[in-house]
């Protein structure tokens, strides 16, 4: 079900929550968090507030949405509120901003947040420098940018490192627990050698292949090369040097990885990229500091570029050269 409120007020938008509850359409004391998403009123709006509603099956939650609309337009609210099959197991509520309201997101949430109920804050497009210090942000347990979805990845992913507080995270970092998952458990298998070197190999503007790389100089306490390859999408390779030979992880087509290492069959093991709605979920999961992040984006710092041409990515036996569809991909 889906009420339109135009031209409202947040106190409005409460008042009709809570005749909702009453009329037994809507159960806030069943959810375990807010979740107040921030983004412009875009085309791309709706696919983030579906993201949201998939998440919540997991988490139920109340979401707020903060769209901020065209700036010059006269000031109001338009609010809406959705429940039921169209709120998936929350209770989403859409708060179009517009004219000087646009920049005053805080006012209009605090009204609507569940009573002690941990806030999360998410940024599914371009994110504020600091995150902790966006007045959103300032009300957040935990914060969720996403470095991919900026117009610079790269230089938005050091932004992050220096604006780093404890409860920041960025998406960018969550679709790398199937890699970092892969690569724990080669080296768990045997021979039982040091690692001594590594190369990691990705697209030029691919923040997950920074952060991988990051992880791994800082965490293993060696040397890391980042290739940069315009060969295929999100991270292409890792490669790890031991004394007895190479492992090896080779991702060409975004879907399936190649796993090579000595004394062992080589593997082919599944490499989807992660959508949004699963990262989401993943960081849903805890609202306590993600310190291996933190710890990753210190590793930047210890980086080298790596030298010579990548081998070009292949499918079905012959090289082929992907064309950049999104720079989300991991």
């Amino acid at each position: 079900m889906i009420i339109d409120l135009p031209s409202t007020t947040t106190s409005q938008v409460n008042r009709k929550l809570v005749e909702l509850r009453e009329q037994g359409g809507a159960v806030a004391l069943g959810r375990v968090l807010t979740l107040v998403i921030v983004d412009d009123d875009g085309e791309h709006l709706e696919e983030h507030i579906d993201a949201a509603n998939e998440a919540s099956r997991e988490h139920p939650c109340r979401v707020i949405v903060i769209a901020r609309g065209s700036r010059t337009a006269a000031a109001r609210i338009d609010g809406q509120i959705r429940i039921g099959g169209d709120a998936g197991a929350s209770e989403v509520v859409v708060l179009r901003l517009y004219g000087p309201l646009a920049a005053q997101g805080q006012s209009a949430v605090v009204p609507l947040l569940l009573p002690d109920a941990p806030i999360v804050t998410w940024w599914p497009s371009a994110g504020p420098k600091s995150p902790a210090e966006d007045p959103i942000g300032q009300l957040a347990q935990r914060r969720i940018t996403d470095s991919a979805a900026e117009k610079n990845p790269i230089r938005a992913l050091a932004t992050r490192r220096k604006s780093y507080t404890p409860g920041d995270t960025d998406l960018a970092w969550t679709r790398l627990t199937n890699w970092r998952a892969q690569l724990v458990a080669a080296l768990d298998l045997p021979p039982y050698e040091a690692v001594t070197g590594a190369t990691v190999t990705g697209e030029a503007d691919s923040p997950s292949t920074e952060l991988l790389a990051g992880w791994l100089a800082e965490y293993l306490k060696i040397p890391v090369k980042r290739v940069k390859t315009a060969s295929a999408q999100g991270i292409v390779s890792v490669s790890l040097e031991r004394r007895s030979g190479v492992i090896e992880l080779h991702r060409p087509d975004g879907k399936v990885g190649t796993l090579t290492q000595p004394g062992q069959p080589t593997r082919r093991i599944a490499l989807h990229r992660r959508n949004t709605k699963d990262c989401l979920i993943e960081e849903l999961r805890r609202l306590d500091p993600d310190e291996v992040y933190e710890a990753a984006l210190h590793g930047l710092d210890k980086l080298s570029a790596g030298t010579g041409k990548p081998a070009a990515a292949k499918v079905g036996g012959k090289a082929k050269n992907g064309k950049k569809t999104a720079k989300a991909a991991s």
